[in-house]
């Protein structure tokens, strides 16, 4: 007589995959109470995994959008830029960026328009009747502030180059300083006084919803003309320029050409070494990447460990399992079943209940995520690579922790199985 099959349902003492997947299923459903517990923890560490890789891929989303500022790209050229190794107080030594040298950059090949940008580094409060702001930082911009940066016009309008040029003490609100100062009042038309000198407001910034909050949206911002003769304090100032580039050009080439028009009107000599900084906004962009990417990678690695332990316990229950069966795999050894046959059966139930885990994991994973992107208003979006990846690797925990119970059941001698009760 021809032996039976594994599953006790055939002649042929082989097992396909599939009638391996079926019979894990029935195995599976009449233990469904211990099932259900492995592929809750398994569920766990894998919705652990997926959520923290989503929430700080969006964060660092937020994060590069809110620091690059801008829907263009840019090219910013400052006395430091804060990046690389140099000294800063060495960097800071430099001699200003003067007006002249952003005029030099305009109708420089490849460079669209130029904003020049003047600072204190210090914040002001601004009063108007009985309210007043928080710290705010005032600073003075070119026209070109909104187009360059990204930040719409919500009241009123913005100052104009005629402005500018005149030096007129006009200024117009971030969101915040128009909130808190005028909250049931339309502010176009008022004055202000900024720096002991009277500004009339002529606009209000939209939101920027910024990830440092408020923080993001109090600024007050005036023709760096006119913030020159009234916010300047001896050895205060902050003189940088930011231009954008033209449709089509390329990066470096661009970068070349402003930083030649910079030395050009520096009037340094070849063989002197550059005094200033040229950066993109992709540069600030890809060093938040790698920041937020080791963040990213060591939370990854620590919550593996959940997944570990799941697989401890996947190794336990299959052990259970095998202990539980000794009998049933003696019969089916002794009527013709193979030890790889043996070996296959219980490698797949172990990969049938970690996948399942998984599978659900990444789906509570995605919607905790989403609900925790949207509520922090961080970008959410679902990674094809992540959702296999965090499939192939549950399932690999299951197989992986599965093959020494799977091995010890393949190496059971059928005649001591057989005794077993």
């Amino acid at each position: 007589m021809k032996a039976d099959r594994i599953s006790g349902h055939g002649q042929h003492p082989g097992i396909t995959l599939a009638e391996g997947i079926k019979q894990a299923f029935h195995i599976i459903g009449g233990n469904r109470l211990r099932s259900l517990l492995l592929i809750l923890g398994v569920a766990i560490g894998v919705t652990t995994l997926v959520a923290i890789f989503s929430i700080v891929t969006g964060l660092s989303g937020r994060i590069r959008d809110d620091i690059v500022s801008s829907s263009r790209p840019y090219i910013y050229i400052a006395r430091y830029s804060g990046l690389g190794g140099a000294d800063p107080d060495e960097m800071l030594r430099r001699p200003h960026l003067m007006p002249e040298v952003g005029t030099a950059l305009e109708g420089v090949a490849g460079v669209g328009v130029v904003d020049y940008q003047l600072s204190n580094n210090r914040g002001t409060v601004l009063s108007y009747g009985e309210e007043r702001t928080n710290f705010v930082q005032a600073f003075g911009s070119s026209e070109h502030f909104p187009f360059i940066f990204s930040i719409p016009v919500a009241e009123g309008r913005f100052f104009t180059g005629d402005e500018v040029q005149a030096s007129e003490r006009v200024a117009v609100l971030g969101y915040g300083p128009r909130k808190d100062l005028f909250p049931q009042l339309d502010p176009v038309g008022k004055t202000l006084r900024i720096y002991g000198r009277p500004y009339r407001i002529i606009g209000a910034m939209a939101e920027r919803k910024h990830i440092i909050g408020a923080l993001g949206d109090n600024y007050v911002v005036v023709p760096w003309t006119a913030f020159e003769k009234d916010g300047l304090r001896e050895g205060m100032e902050d003189r940088n320029i930011a231009v954008t580039m033209l449709e089509g050009w390329d990066s470096d080439e661009v970068i070349s050409n402003v930083t030649g028009a910079v030395r050009q009107a520096r009037r340094l000599r070849p063989d002197q070494a550059n005094d200033f900084d040229v950066v993109t906004s992709e540069a600030y962009g890809e060093i938040i990447d790698k920041v937020t990417g080791g963040i990213a990678l060591v939370l990854v690695v620590l919550s593996s460990i959940g997944l570990l332990v799941g697989g401890i316990g996947v190794m336990n229950i299959m052990l259970i399992s095998v202990a539980e069966r000794t009998r049933e795999i003696g019969v089916r050894m002794a009527v013709g079943a193979r030890r790889q046959d043996v070996l296959l059966q219980v490698l797949v139930e172990a990969g049938i209940l970690t996948g399942i885990g998984g599978v659900v994991g990444i789906i509570l994973g995605y919607l905790a995520s989403w609900g925790m992107t949207h509520l922090l208003r961080f970008p959410f979006s679902i990674s094809p690579l992540v959702t296999v990846g965090a499939a192939l690797f549950s399932i690999s925990i299951g197989i992986f922790f599965g093959l020494y119970p799977a091995n010890k059941a393949a190496h059971m001698d059928p005649i001591v199985a057989l005794g077993r009760e």
